[in-house]
Formats: structure tokens, sequence, C-alpha cells
């Protein structure tokens, strides 16, 4: 009697025993698996750089390719007849559709303002693609050495979630440092496309007919070309996309650890503009007027010790600087490409008068949250120059939690102003930060200005005693723009634009309602 578990399907001949060619497979559904969770890192990745809402993009990436999954394993049955070439042109279709989302979904972006559909449209190929594989798979397995369905599927689910720990590991700490997330993706595809193709070519050759086995050898080499091709010139298809993205050309790009930093300049010099992931940071023909009135107001009173939570651009320090009493500015900023850059930069730290070479500058780059947590100096005098809390990375730094750690690091008397966003533009997200400072113990004085370049800007001074005036020093230097006349003016809003207590409410950490109050805000424009 001869022991099934040891037979081969009939007319099967193996260039290697069927312990080491199941041990191929296997190692080719891990590769495969590995791969396969990179394109879905990749994709939310991408996301998360353009759009800045991760868990929006997580959520749209992965529910689709989970459901998309579940239609490949349905889909699958009608190739079961010929598993092998099943296989491999499935993994040739995934390497290619893979190894280029990203470049597809950034052109998307960049060209097409198609984002979204094209997003929806790569993971739902992606996930169908990659359901398809475990079924053929589990086929392949069988003819080379017939075992109990529970027995193979473990094995292939132990391959299969162990590559996926080796992809998701080696995304963030191999591939993005080394190669970036475009030919990260791109190396990625080509890994998967000769892997996933040669294990076919080579252990079920005898399976396949002359054309099968030339048109699979002819569409490996083409994905390699193509993928090939794509990494040779991924970095000018990269700059051309960010260059579509602004409207003078771009003279400075660079992707920190945190963010993407772009500075353009206009043709004839005048205006110079910084981005970080996209959203304007200031225009040199305007920032004094967003730098004056975020940091004059807040210099009524002691400014002996001034904290400034963000701000890498050192445009608030140069406006703080301009005080003589000052004796000590404590700069926070999570990114240290952005300082670097200020401080080196001719135009930008002529712009900034050389702020980080005063000696009473000091630079911490960090999470102000969590720096705040530690810190137990008091400060007379704190600015809160952060990014608009669009996403769950910055909603943080508008939350009743994140004030009431400032509220601990500020001296008696001391003022807090705050960069509040568009009091226009995102009227529900300016006000739910006023009713975060009160949450936080903080009195309020909401007010809003005119910088061409952002738009109407607003701001908050507080105060933990009572609201406080909005005054310009007596001490103050000579001001291109704020007056006393301009700041009773801007304490005055639009009735279209004035508060409605009923509906907007403060932000949280676990409920980080600004986030909303921004997107629906700023639709449209």
């Amino acid at each position: 009697m001869t022991d099934s578990t040891t037979r081969t399907r009939p007319g099967t001949r193996l260039p290697v025993p069927p312990r080491a060619a199941r041990f191929f497979v296997l190692l080719a559904v891990f590769v495969c698996a590995a791969c396969g969770l990179v394109y879905e890192l990749a994709l939310v990745a991408i996301g998360s750089y353009l759009l800045g809402d991760t868990i929006t993009q997580a959520s749209v990436v992965l529910s689709v390719m989970v459901f998309a999954m579940g239609v490949g394993s349905l889909l699958s049955k009608r190739f079961q007849s010929s598993p092998a070439v099943s296989f491999a042109v499935i993994e040739g279709l995934l390497s290619l559709v893979g190894g280029l989302s990203v470049l597809l979904l950034y052109g998307a972006f960049a060209w097409f303002s198609a984002y979204q559909p094209a997003l929806v449209l790569l993971s739902f190929v992606i996930g169908l693609l990659i359901g398809m594989e475990i079924p053929l798979l589990m086929t392949l397995i069988q003819r080379i050495r017939k075992q109990e369905a529970s027995e193979a599927v473990a094995d292939l689910f132990a391959a299969d979630y162990v590559g996926g720990l080796i992809g998701g590991l080696a995304f963030p700490f191999l591939l993005l440092p080394l190669l970036g997330l475009p030919k990260g993706a791109l190396m990625v595809g080509a890994l998967n496309a000769v892997v996933g193709v040669a294990v076919v070519l080579w252990l079920f050759r005898t399976e396949l007919t002359r054309v099968a086995y030339a048109g699979l050898s002819i569409g490996l080499a083409a994905i390699v070309a193509v993928l090939g091709l794509a990494y040779v010139y991924a970095d000018q298809f990269e700059v051309d996309a960010r260059q579509a993205l602004y409207r003078d050309p771009i003279v400075h790009a660079e992707r920190s650890e945190y963010q993407e930093i772009v500075v353009t300049r206009s043709l004839d010099g005048q205006d110079v503009r910084m981005f970080l992931n996209g959203s304007l940071q200031f225009s040199t023909l305007d920032e004094y007027r967003y730098h004056e009135s975020l940091v004059h107001p807040a210099m009524v009173g002691p400014h002996e010790n001034v904290l400034v939570l963000g701000g890498g651009d050192g445009l608030a320090i140069r406006e703080i600087l301009a005080y003589d009493d000052v004796a000590s500015v404590t700069l926070v900023d999570l990114d240290p490409a952005v300082v670097e850059l200020a401080s080196t930069d001719p135009v930008i730290s002529e712009l900034n008068e050389g702020s980080f070479e005063d000696p009473r500058v000091e630079v911490v780059n960090t999470d102000a949250f969590q720096w705040l947590r530690t810190n137990a100096e008091d400060f007379d005098v704190v600015v809160a120059d952060m990014p608009d809390g669009e996403d769950v990375g910055t909603s943080k730094l508008y939350s009743v939690e994140f004030y009431s750690l400032v509220a601990d690091a500020m001296a008696e008397r001391s003022r807090l102003v705050v960069q509040a966003g568009s009091p226009f533009f995102a009227p529900d997200a300016y006000w739910s930060v006023g009713h975060s400072l009160e949450g936080a113990g903080f009195a309020t004085t909401p007010y809003n200005v005119d910088v061409p370049s952002f738009g109407n800007w607003g701001f908050y001074l507080a105060t933990t005693g009572a609201a406080p005036a909005l005054d310009i020093p007596e001490d103050a230097p000579d001001l291109r723009f704020l007056d006393e006349e301009l700041l009773a003016a801007a304490q005055v809003f639009p009735r279209d634009r004035r508060e409605d207590v009923g509906e907007v409410q403060e932000s949280t950490l676990m409920h980080p309602r600004i986030i909303d109050y921004h997107k629906d805000g700023w639709r449209g424009y």
C-alpha cells in the first residue's frame, strides 16, 4: 500500500524532492506576503504624506483591500484548472500594480485631482490579486505532496503571517530610510515579480506548455523592465509631480523624518514661500502681518522667559528677540530639518534675522506634548505657533489636555497666544480652539487679521485669570502692520463668522473634533 502523503500529482515531475519543493513554495508565500503588506502600507503612507489624514486613509485602504481579498478568493475558483499559470500571472500583475502604485497615486493627486478614486481602485485591485494567491497556492502545494487540508492551510498561513511581519517591519525601518516611498515600492514590486513568477517557471515547468512558458518568461522580463525604468525615472517623476502642486518654481524640497518640506520662489524673486506637507507656512510678502499679530499682544507684561511651541522657521523668535529684556527663548519644534533649513538657507535666515544664532535661544527638537509633560519651568509668555489641527498628529496640539499642560508651564500673570486657523474658511475649527482653551481653565480674547497669502486668520490671547486686553507693549519695536486701531478692529468678527455656541464643542484627545471641523470648513476651497 502506497502512502498518499508522499505522492505527487500524476505527470508532475519536480526538479527537486517534494520536501524541498514545498519549502520553495512556502518561501514564495513568505516573500509574496511581505510584498503585499508593503503595498498596503505604501498606500496608507502616500495618503498621509499628501493629505495628512492617516486614520481616514488607513480605514479606506484596509476596508477596501479586505473586501477585495474576499472577492479574489471566490474568483480564484475559476482558475483552479491551471493554478501554476494563474498564480504566475496574478503575481506579475500584482507586482506591476503594487510597484507602480505610489507613482500612480502621486500622479493622480498632482495632475488629475483624482486621488480618492485612484486610491480606492488601486486598493481594490491589489486586494483582489492578493485574495487570489492563497487558494491557488493551496492547490499547488497539494500537487507537490498531498496532506490534510487543515495542515496545508496552517503551513500556508504561517508563512503568510510571518512574511507580513517581516514586510511590516522592513517598510519603516529599511525601505523608507534607504530608498524612499516610490523607489521602495518599485523595488518590492520587482522582488515580487521575480519570486512569484520564477517559482512557477522553475518548479512547475513540466506542467506548462511551450507557449505558456515563453509567455511567462517574456512577461516577467517585461515587468522587471517596466519597474526598472520607473525606478530610474522615479526621482524626476516625483520632481515633476511635486512642481505641479505649486504655483512658483521649487527651489528646495526634502522629505524629513516627519514631513515634506518645500520652498518655492517666484520668478521675480520677490515671493519665497515655505510649505510643510503642502500647507503654506509663510510668504515673504506678508509674513510680518501674521507674526506681528501672533507675538506682540502676548508680550504685554513680563516677558523675560518665553516659550515657543512650533515656529521652526524662526520668524516668531525674530519678533520676540526685538525686546531687549528677553533673557531666554525656548523653542520646541518636532522637526530638526525645519530648524536646520531656517538656519542655513540664505533667504530664510535673512528673513528671521539669524534668530537661531542668538545665544538667548535654545532649540529642543521633540514632540511639544511630551515635552510639556516633563517640563517644570514657568514661562512668562507662551507662543503656540503650531500647524492646524487637521489630522491625528496635530489635533492633540489643540486639545483641552494639551492646553492644560501649557497652563502648568506658565508663570503667574503670564500670557498664551495661539494661532487658531481661519475664522472665515474653518470657523467651527477656530471657535473650537477657544472652547478647548476655556476647558483647560483659560480666559480668552479672540481676534483676527487679514494676511493676503493665508486669507482671514485668527488667534487667541489667553491667561489663567480674566480675559486679557488686546494691546501693544510700550517697549514694542517699530511695527509695519500692527497698531492699537487695528487690534481694536481685530476683535470684531463679521456676522456670518461669529461663534455659534450651541454647535461648536471643545476638542480632546479622545474626541478630536477639530479634525472634522477643519475638514468640513475647508471643503470647497
